[in-house]
């Protein structure tokens, strides 16, 4: 190979220059700065009631100072929204100020004391989907007519959403290629989740049930032998249907999810109820935070406390173990 003089050689597929790795390392950056889908665009919308109320009371909203910011929290709270979402939108501001490399207002001790003034007097709690009872739960799921695809559809949602305590999105983004059959039952690989954004390897585990008509495993295998008959054997795990019961190959969105648990369940439940119960019927049955935690994937044990329903009187009671 021929080398110019004061030149070192450099072959084909050498280190490449630094201002190669730019495009790559912009796109890195912005992936890291975006976090999950969902709260995504939940950061955009309250982004942009921002900006028109910015607009509407002659406020510059980027940079914003800490009376514009405080101010649009107060008017929040005077509409009677939630302190989750006000929360929400506190956390789009910061958001959009990071982004911008600017001081985020929401840093300011004022304000963080006008926060938890707001908490204070609204109420900290949330508005939290309900839990079932296994019983109801499981008449149910064995009440669905699996002589209708979308019977076996949902009887597998319902199945496997409550045994792997599923978030929604989870739930809706899963392929076939993520499940793992055994002799002891399912593995399901989640590639990405809300506390996970990294991509790093994160498992569930499904088990066999005694009765075959609440089996999630089984349920899985029989939604999965459909799929297959209809030429269906990779990608989206839950798909939607065209009229007359025609299978498609489109993705059940996360929206059409709950519209299904909440046609199975009933009204006051969601998808996300599925997650509840799974914590709160675990709890019950005398599961430790340990046990729990390596289900749901919760980081602390102050989550599962806030995600155990155990409001009936008569559940959880210490009266039970006196021994009268």
């Amino acid at each position: 190979m021929e080398v110019l003089p004061g030149s070192k050689s450099r072959a084909v597929g050498a280190a490449r220059h630094i201002n190669d790795y730019a495009e790559s390392a912009a796109r890195y950056v912005q992936t890291g700065q975006q976090g999950a889908a969902n709260t995504q665009r939940a950061y955009a919308g309250d982004w942009r009631r921002f900006t028109t109320w910015c607009a509407d009371h002659g406020r510059e909203s980027l940079p914003a100072d800490v009376p514009t910011a405080a101010a649009f929290i107060t008017s929040l709270a005077d509409a009677g929204k939630k302190v989750a979402t006000i929360q929400r939108h506190i956390a789009s501001l910061s958001k959009a100020h990071q982004l911008a490399g600017l001081p985020t207002p929401t840093d300011d001790r004022q304000f963080k004391t006008l926060f938890e003034g707001i908490s204070r007097e609204k109420g900290i709690r949330q508005n939290q989907a309900p839990a079932f009872t296994l019983a109801y739960f499981k008449r149910v799921v064995q009440s669905i007519d699996t002589d209708r695809p979308d019977g076996i559809r949902d009887r597998a949602l319902l199945l496997l959403g409550l045994a792997g305590a599923f978030r929604r999105d989870e739930l809706a983004s899963l392929d076939i290629e993520h499940l793992r059959f055994d002799e002891d039952g399912l593995v399901v690989e989640l590639p990405k989740s809300k506390t996970n954004q990294k991509g790093e390897a994160e498992e569930k585990a499904i088990f066999f049930a005694p009765d075959r008509r609440s089996c999630p495993v089984r349920a899985v295998k029989d939604w999965l032998a459909l799929l297959h008959q209809h030429g269906q054997a990779s990608g989206a795990l839950f798909r939607s249907f065209h009229k007359g019961q025609r299978l498609s190959r489109r993705r059940l969105s996360t929206f059409s999810l709950n519209e299904i648990v909440q046609l199975r369940l009933g009204a006051p439940y969601t998808a996300h109820s599925l997650r509840a119960s799974f914590v709160t019927i675990a709890k019950l049955n005398g599961a430790d935070d340990a046990e729990v935690m390596n289900q749901t994937k919760h980081k602390t044990t102050s989550m599962i406390r806030r995600y155990t329903r155990l409001d009936n009187i008569r559940q959880h009671n210490a009266a039970q173990k006196l021994g009268l």
